[in-house]
């Protein structure tokens, strides 16, 4: 090829790349009437707002690298004249970089530019593995004017949209959000083995039956606060029916005894051998002996009553103890039974 043809195509793959690169991004010298492309507004419709909703959820979950693709190689790059540009980085490549990425801890870190949390906020990684927020990366380019790491200084490095840090902060909320249940649940069931259990402390033991029968004493205090009187009333009405109710049973329970029985009871007298009155704590006549009141001249002999249920008292004796009781049916002084009674 001739010194003069190769001058030519040269200076020709110069000027397209000066073009193309320093002038004017889409403008080239095959096709100089070719226009920057615009980008369309999208219209907002009726009825698409759910599914717009659902695929930003989709896409926020979703990585994918920033920046646009890299432009077709110029006449001089592709002759060797200029230097081509860096290629960007492979799907393994980004995973070697994340992982060196998770082995640091970047994105539990803060970012190094803001000193805040990530939370849920967009969250960029960096080719040499740094990890920043996206609004806060986009400012430090636009105020230094060139995409040089803030942390190591490299350039340039490519950009790639993450989600570590969303899933680290859901993570530790949930986390956070189960001890406080398992806390509230833990505590509700203390309460309840705390009101129900007796403890074996002497001095908790107290204090548990003590709210026990103060728990008791309020709902009773509840249950009566309308008229206490009258509730007491009721109170000493349902006891005299029940006492009724009881004394009629024990009549139709004791029979009166017979002959027979009245020997056996006095045989169980005799055999227990107490000879006193347990009202006037006086002597009794003996059923066998001769009484100490008949050995004396100056005393007089008190009749004597025998009970069924085999207790001796003076005539006199039990006769003012019926007059002074309350029932109508008047029980045995010592043993509180119904009884039958026989002069003796």
């Amino acid at each position: 090829m001739p010194l003069f043809s190769k001058l030519v195509i040269t200076s020709a793959a110069f000027q397209d790349h000066i073009m193309r690169s320093l002038l004017h991004p889409d403008f080239s010298l095959s096709d100089p009437l070719r226009r920057r492309s615009r980008g369309k507004h999208p219209q907002v419709r009726e009825g698409v707002e759910e599914r717009d909703l659902q695929r930003r959820h989709e896409q926020e979950e979703r990585e994918y690298v920033l920046g646009p693709a890299p432009p077709p190689l110029t006449l001089a790059q592709k002759l060797g004249l200029v230097a081509s540009p860096r290629e960007r980085l492979t799907e393994d490549e980004w995973t070697r970089v994340k992982e060196r990425s998770v082995q640091q801890e970047e994105s539990a870190q803060p970012c190094a530019i803001c000193r805040e949390e990530f939370r849920l906020q967009p969250q960029v990684l960096l080719s040499c593995s740094h990890v920043f927020h996206r609004a806060c990366l986009q400012a430090f380019e636009r105020f230094s004017g060139r995409k040089r790491c803030p942390v190591c200084r490299r350039e340039p490095y490519e950009t790639r949209v993450i989600n570590d840090a969303s899933r680290l902060f859901r993570h530790r909320c949930a986390t956070r959000i189960q001890a406080y249940w398992r806390g509230y649940m833990a505590r509700k069931w203390y309460r309840t083995i705390k009101k129900t259990i007796c403890p074996k402390d002497k001095r908790l033991r107290r204090q548990f039956f003590e709210s026990r029968l103060q728990e008791l004493n309020d709902s009773f205090v509840r249950y009566c606060h309308t008229d206490t009187e009258a509730f007491l009333s009721d109170i000493d009405r349902s006891l005299s029916s029940s006492r009724r109710v009881f004394q009629q049973l024990e009549r139709k329970s004791v029979s009166e005894p017979q002959e027979n029985d009245w020997d056996r009871i006095k045989s169980q007298v005799i055999q227990r051998a107490v000879w006193d009155c347990p009202i006037c704590l006086t002597a009794l006549s003996n059923l066998s002996l001769p009484t100490v009141s008949e050995r004396s001249n100056h005393q007089q002999r008190r009749p004597t009553v025998l009970l069924s249920c085999s207790h001796l008292f003076h005539q006199l004796c039990l006769e003012a103890f019926e007059a002074f009781s309350a029932d109508s049916r008047p029980v045995c002084p010592l043993c509180r039974s119904a009884y039958h009674k026989k002069l003796i």
